[in-house]
């Protein structure tokens, strides 16, 4: 049985490249030089290429001579469409297809074997242009990111469609945020930031965690392969101001409200807006994974902020999201792909000064400290 390995997606370093401190050579030095032997590159293909999607000859020699340098891998590249980028028109399905198939043949030439695709990406548009990824022998991943459930219906199509045609060019990547069970305490400070009461973000983090360890049922008992984050996220504000909402959703709307009115003094409408963090977690277990098994692409090693383990110096943790579980999980069930570390924590600090931005880099060798322990490496 092979090993999982370890890489990170690019994305994380954003804002180390928006204030210039490493460019994408820079971002691939500290992969392959700082992170425990880690080696797997993921890259965003919009912010990472200049003169994307057509980069000059020049750049793919250079491009390999850094693969070669820093022995670094090229694993997946994550691909857009922006539907919106004319004036004159949405773009239609055959037109994102066309998109997406200029994507795979990108990233054939720069060695890559995956590419992932928004969770939002229509069937038909991935289907379209899977026979260049035959053609190409890359594989399509539909990213699963929080709050959609492994059992709903964006899953469920791919995993059909698989099983029907018996392509191996299609699957999905699942994002480490669908286990997280509480908001990260980040966000939470964020809100604060923005003139939330303290008072409600301990209020969501308890109610999370009742519902994570069995003490209460309200959360779990939504069924998110029913709706999107958005649509539950706003059922939730319209209950607040007309008291209207399905019937399966009262029970959680009822008691999130009534946590905010009958303890937080002075609440305002960004203290509810704190309580509809609870809405965005999918409650995803380990053993969840055991249906879409075959069908992993690579995966995100989704991570909000690294603090470090009570009592052990130089051990890190995320405290919202389960990691030991679903390691555990891969590792005795096979999984032999990727773990990308993606940190993306920073929005939650883009409000304060450019002194108080924590560092991209320092968070994703935290994050890659815990993997590697984790891993058993």
């Amino acid at each position: 049985m092979g090993k999982i390995k370890r890489g990170v997606s690019l994305y994380s370093y954003q804002q180390t490249q928006f204030f210039k401190e490493l460019d994408l050579e820079g971002q691939i030095k500290e992969v392959g030089t700082h992170l425990f032997g880690a080696d797997g590159i993921e890259l965003l293909d919009e912010m990472s290429l200049r003169k994307y999607p057509d980069p000059p000859e020049a750049f793919f020699e250079q491009w390999y001579g850094w693969m070669e340098k820093y022995n670094t891998t090229p694993v997946t590249m994550d691909v857009f469409c922006d539907v919106l980028q004319f004036r004159d028109h949405v773009m239609s399905y055959s037109e994102c297809a066309d998109r997406l198939k200029s994507d795979i043949r990108l990233a054939k030439k720069m060695g890559f074997k995956n590419v992932r695709t928004l969770a939002t990406t229509p069937l038909e548009v991935m289907t379209e242009a899977l026979p260049v990824a035959e053609e190409c022998d890359i594989k399509i991943g539909k990213e699963i990111h929080a709050p959609i459930p492994i059992n709903g219906q964006y899953v469920n199509e791919i995993v059909e469609y698989c099983q029907k045609t018996g392509t191996k060019h299609l699957g999905v990547v699942p994002d480490w945020g669908i286990f997280a069970f509480r908001p990260s305490e980040v966000t939470l400070e964020w809100y604060v930031r923005q003139g939330a009461k303290r008072e409600s973000c301990d209020l969501v983090t308890e109610l999370c965690m009742d519902n994570h360890l069995g003490k209460s049922n309200e959360l779990n008992a939504i069924d998110l392969s029913l709706y999107t984050a958005g649509n539950v996220e706003s059922m939730f504000h319209r209950y607040l101001k007309h008291g209207d909402a399905p019937e399966d959703l009262l029970p959680a709307f009822e008691k999130m409200q009534n946590l905010i009115r009958e303890n937080v003094p002075g609440y305002t409408d960004i203290d509810f807006e704190v309580m509809a963090q609870a809405l965005l977690l999918s409650r995803t277990k380990a053993e969840d994974l055991k249906s879409i098994m075959p069908y992993i692409v690579s995966i995100h090693g989704k991570f909000y902020n690294m603090s470090e383990l009570p009592g052990r110096p130089g051990c890190f943790q995320d405290i919202s999201m389960d990691y030991e579980g679903p390691i555990q999980f891969l590792k005795e069930n096979g999984y032999e792909g990727y773990i990308n570390s993606e940190y993306e924590g920073q929005r939650r600090f883009q409000d304060r000064g450019i002194e108080d931005l924590i560092s991209e880099v320092d968070q994703v060798r935290k994050h890659q400290e815990m993997l590697k322990r984790l891993l058993g490496e």
